[in-house]
């Protein structure tokens, strides 16, 4: 059996590109007797970002409720929160103080934002090693990144080769899993959705709201008349993510044979992502309003993960004689 782990931060409510490219994957891993998942919410990494304590329990629990309401059970496999176990913490301290600095200011995290320095806090500088300590406290065998993660996985396994270097076998080395398929989920403006950019589309909105995000969505000029080209539609991209193959084709039609405007198309996502959600976003709206339920489940996935997370301390501080 390996043990697979994988996290996913909230920095804010997840969204479709969340949904599709790393929580449903996840909870399909999980379904494989094979694998030993430890699935968790990095909300220390979001207060790089996130200062106000009220958004940041709001967006725990709202990413907390969507992994549950997208199918996962916590009582199949290890679900929790970073921030409740602080010996995630404390390893990080360790591991800091094997990290050498070009390391980290070589980092894609620092370095995408290092032109505006007084904008880098320590705590973002320091991203990479925090998620080593995600990684190695919990003896991850499998890690499933996307490829722009590679590159801290990659400081990952260099850490734990270095500390095994030299105070013998402590750390398991972790391999990435990197799908060559994981789809790019496009955003109402085309580019790659992120909360970073606003331009997001959450499944989990009252119907209202929702049907507001999805009529933002940018489209070009071409008259109600005229064909629609389905290779650069944004509403197309999103529609083929989502529909079935019947589904997909009876709209490249309507696209092709012109009279069909991009306000029927956004209609069409609109109530193919009701559909599909129908189910989550009950579900989803259940735990918002009961937020006991949600809490009680990370405590539980808490419980499960702070005996592994010991023992790797235990081992550590050992070495370090401690």
């Amino acid at each position: 059996m390996a043990r697979v782990l994988t996290g996913i931060q909230s920095s804010g409510r997840q969204h479709l590109g969340n949904i599709l490219g790393a929580i449903r994957p996840a909870i399909e891993m999980s379904k494989d007797p094979k694998n030993e998942a430890f699935l968790f919410i990095a909300d220390l990494h979001s207060l790089t970002t996130v200062k106000d304590a009220d958004v940041r329990k709001a967006n725990l629990l709202a990413t907390a409720a969507a992994w549950l309401a997208c199918g996962l059970d916590p009582d199949k496999v290890v679900f929790y929160a970073q921030s409740h176990l602080p010996e995630c913490t404390e390893l990080t301290w360790y591991l800091n103080c094997f990290t050498p600095y070009p390391m980290l200011a070589n980092a894609h995290s620092f370095k995408d934002k290092s032109d505006k320095l007084s904008d880098v806090n320590a705590g973002l500088f320091d991203y990479p090693v925090l998620m080593a300590s995600d990684i190695l406290l919990y003896d991850a065998q499998i890690v499933p990144v996307g490829k722009d993660q590679k590159q801290h996985l990659e400081i990952t396994r260099d850490l734990a080769s270095s500390f095994n270097h030299k105070y013998g076998e402590t750390f398991v080395l972790p391999e990435s899993k990197i799908s060559e398929s994981v789809m790019t989920i496009p955003g109402t403006d085309g580019r790659k959705m992120s909360k970073s950019y606003g331009n997001v589309v959450d499944v989990f909105l009252p119907k209202r709201q929702l049907k507001k995000q999805i009529m933002s969505i940018q489209t070009d000029s071409a008259p109600l008349e005229d064909p629609k080209n389905t290779e650069t539609c944004n509403v197309f991209a999103l529609y083929k993510l989502l529909g079935t193959e019947a589904q997909i084709t009876e709209l490249a039609a309507k696209y092709s044979s012109g009279n069909f405007g991009y306000g029927h198309a956004k209609t069409a996502l609109l109530e193919l992502i009701l559909d599909e959600f129908g189910e989550a976003r009950e579900k989803f709206d259940h735990y918002m309003a009961n937020p006991d339920e949600v809490m009680s489940a990370l405590k539980v996935g808490a419980t499960k993960a702070r005996p592994v997370a010991a023992a790797t301390l235990s081992r550590i501080r050992s070495r370090l004689g401690f």
